[in-house]
């Protein structure tokens, strides 16, 4: 392993601050999930799939909202998006407490489409402000920093619930997303290089769902498909074993792997394959519903977590690389959708199977599904290596099986 990497990438201007105000942005987003979980199920008196439902219909609005908003960074400028999207959360989370199950439902569909894209938004600045020889290490600085964010937020959202009530916590929720809005406001990171905004604007729209782009993107939903289902599986294997109140520490353990996988793959002169290492994910997650403690669960999720920071750390290069910068905050919408759109379809699936077969079928089910979608993605890949006209040109054969150090 070498460190140069990250000390290219830390010392470049302006990568340093925009890494620590994401950490502090992301703490929020990614208490979402839990909170609108234990909120159903919990103060609503439903289900895992119910609580799923409403997590799949703010997510499918995400993944909806999430290429728009992009397009409206690349025509209009970060700010505008931002303030529309600050808004829109903080009246989302000021209301969705009192809703009933059947209002809730379509106002999480409305409040996903609007919600604040931090991830997109962070990993669009981070293409224009690192070259693309640094990128591989800069995505990975920006999946460990996820990783610590889902350490700390859905933890904390544990913490605040059993202490207070779900509705408190849902507040602190969309004050925190607030905040965060008008902090990445006032911040305002670039969204192209100097060197991108030198050039103007080009006189043609690109297209950006290119063959190869829209195989990366059902990769990688296929890969959050099975993060949905062990968030959701946690909470439940947890809930059965009356060992809820370890819910914060499973989740650490979690991000903590994922950390160290993340470190290691941005630290390595080669990548390793995109698409092995989703098919890994998937495999390693299988096994993980034959937990029946805090204690297995922790050991169990042990080498999928390794795998989890890889996965997006290599996406997030991979679409930067395959589209120019006059679409790339399109690009980056259409990313966070795919990730968005596997967590909203995992979501309720493995919560309808939790709450029928239990957990063993559940992690089974995740894991097959995403290891199933990668291996389709490997032969899609070897079957079609041309590149896009519009596209910069990439090793086609890296995405899959790791040529050239080039994903």
């Amino acid at each position: 392993m070498r460190l140069e990497p990250y000390r290219h990438v830390l010392t470049r201007p302006g990568v340093l601050p925009l890494v620590l105000v994401a950490l502090l942005a992301r703490v929020p987003a990614t208490a979402v999930g839990i909170t609108l979980t234990l909120h159903v199920v919990g103060d609503l008196h439903r289900g895992y799939g119910a609580a799923g439902l409403v997590g799949a219909l703010s997510t499918i609005g995400m993944a909806l909202g999430s290429p728009a908003l992009g397009r409206l960074v690349d025509r209009r400028g970060l700010r505008p998006m931002l303030l529309l999207t600050t808004v829109a959360s903080a009246v989302f989370w000021a209301v969705a407490p009192e809703l009933p199950y059947q209002v809730l439902l379509p106002v999480a569909f409305v409040g996903g489409a609007l919600t604040l894209p931090v991830f997109s938004v962070v990993r669009q600045s981070l293409a224009a402000l690192v070259p693309e020889e640094h990128r591989r290490a800069a995505f990975s600085i920006d999946s460990m920093s996820v990783e610590l964010s889902f350490m700390v937020g859905p933890a904390l959202a544990v913490i605040v619930l059993t202490t207070t009530s779900a509705t408190i916590t849902m507040w602190a929720v969309g004050v925190a997303l607030t905040l965060a809005g008008l902090g990445l406001y006032g911040f305002n990171p670039p969204t192209r290089s100097d060197e991108e905004r030198a050039a103007g604007r080009p006189a043609e729209r690109h297209r950006v769902l290119s063959p190869r782009l829209v195989t990366v993107l059902v990769a990688i939903a296929g890969a959050t498909f099975v993060f949905a289902g062990t968030d959701v599986g946690i909470v439940a294997i947890l809930r059965t074993a009356h060992q809820l109140n370890w819910t914060g520490m499973v989740f650490i353990a979690w991000g903590a792997y994922s950390i160290l996988g993340g470190f290691v793959y941005g630290a390595l002169p080669r990548p390793w394959p995109t698409f092995v290492i989703m098919v890994l994910v998937g495999l390693c997650t299988m096994p993980v519903g034959l937990a029946t403690n805090w204690q297995w669960l922790s050991l169990l999720m042990a080498p999928a977590g390794f795998l989890c920071a890889p996965v997006i750390a290599s996406s997030s290069d991979a679409v930067s690389r395959l589209v120019p910068a006059s679409v790339r905050g399109e690009a980056m919408g259409w990313h966070g959708s795919a990730l968005t759109t596997g967590t909203s379809l995992g979501a309720p699936v493995v919560g309808f199977v939790l709450d029928r077969y239990g957990p063993v079928w559940a992690f089974a089910l995740a894991g097959a599904v995403g290891a199933v979608v990668a291996l389709l993605a490997i032969l899609v890949t070897r079957r079609r290596p041309d590149a896009p006209a519009d596209a910069p040109a990439a090793e086609p054969e890296a995405i899959a099986v790791g040529a050239g150090g080039t994903p």
